[in-house]
C-alpha cells in the first residue's frame, strides 16, 4: 500500500512540475503550442517505454467504445488550459482550483451514483457537506484576492517567471 501512496505523491509532483514548465513555455509560445509539444514529447516517451514494459504482448483494446478515447482529448484540453491559466494566476492558485474541480466532479459523481442506487438523502449528507466545504474554500480564496491592500498574485507570478539574473 505504501508503494501506491508514494506513486500518488510522485504523480502530484509530476503534475505540478508539468504545469509550471508548460506555463513557462506558454509565455514564450501559445498555450496550444505548449500543449502540442507536451503531448508530442509524451507520445515519443511512451512509445519508447511501452515496449520495454510490455514487450511484445502490447495490443490495442478490441472492444473499447469510442468514448473511451475521450480521455486523450480531455488531457489535451487540461494541459492547454493549465498552460494558459498558470502564468496569469500563479501555480498555487491554479493547483488549488484544479484540485477543487476534481473534488467537485468526484463528489458529483458519487451523488449521482448514490441517487441511482436509490439511497436516501441522509446517505448523501457527507458528499453534500464535502461539496459545500469545497465551494466555501474556493469562495474564501476568491474573497482573499479582492483585498485592496494585497498585491495581486498575477503580478507576482508573472515577475517570478520572468525574473532575469543580474549581469555580472
Amino acid at each position: 500500500m505504501s508503494w501506491f501512496i508514494f506513486l500518488a505523491v510522485l504523480n502530484g509532483i509530476c503534475i505540478s512540475l508539468s504545469r509550471v514548465l508548460n506555463g513557462r513555455l506558454s509565455l514564450d509560445r501559445t498555450a496550444m503550442l505548449s500543449s502540442y509539444w507536451n503531448h508530442l514529447i509524451g507520445f515519443i516517451f511512451l512509445s519508447l517505454l511501452v515496449p520495454l514494459v510490455h514487450g511484445n504482448s502490447f495490443s490495442l483494446p478490441q472492444n473499447a467504445p469510442l468514448s473511451a478515447y475521450a480521455g486523450g482529448v480531455i488531457g489535451v484540453l487540461f494541459v492547454a488550459i493549465s498552460s494558459l491559466v498558470l502564468p496569469r494566476i500563479g501555480a498555487m492558485r491554479t493547483s488549488l482550483l484544479v484540485i477543487s474541480g476534481q473534488m467537485l466532479v468526484g463528489v458529483s459523481l458519487s451523488l449521482v451514483l448514490l441517487f441511482l442506487k436509490g439511497q436516501s438523502l441522509l446517505d448523501m449528507i457527507w458528499p453534500i457537506a464535502g461539496m459545500i466545504l469545497i465551494l466555501f474554500g474556493v469562495n474564501l480564496n476568491q474573497q482573499r484576492q479582492v483585498n485592496p491592500y494585497r498585491k495581486p498574485d498575477v503580478e507576482l507570478g508573472y515577475h517570478a517567471l520572468n525574473k532575469k539574473k543580474p549581469a555580472r
